[in-house]
């Protein structure tokens, strides 16, 4: 299945703990369906005493969360997203959102392939 959300990403949290909140996609993490966001589920860790750190101490540090629970935004609002070719044959994701008047907008997120990289099946 492909990925909705890529690293770099602006995406709102849909559902939990941290509903509304919109951060950047640090990491994807594809074999378990998780994504680290920046700001986003924020844990609090216990740090052993080292050389380094003698005190040890607690670090704050977001912590994954799942990718059906965020959304990439798309002008301020959490968007669907489909996968389209297009002519040149470069395959891209597009967010779609309505607005208030319920007209359909549709946003170009990102590249997933572009049309050199795709093979043509010869």
């Amino acid at each position: 299945m492909p990925v909705h959300v890529r690293t770099g990403d602006t995406v709102m949290v849909t559902s939990g703990n941290d509903k509304g909140a919109v951060g950047e996609v640090l990491t994807v993490i594809s074999k378990k369906d998780r994504v680290v966001v920046k700001g986003v589920n924020i844990r609090s860790r216990s740090i052993k005493p080292t050389q380094q750190n003698p005190k040890g101490g607690t670090i704050k540090k977001e912590m994954s969360i799942h990718m059906s629970n965020v959304s990439p935004v798309v002008e301020g609002k959490p968007a669907r997203v489909r996968f389209e070719t297009q002519k040149d044959g470069t395959k891209v994701r597009i967010g779609v959102v309505r607005d208030e008047k319920g007209k359909k907008i549709e946003k170009v997120i990102g590249e997933v392939h572009n049309a050199s990289a795709r093979s043509t099946g010869k």
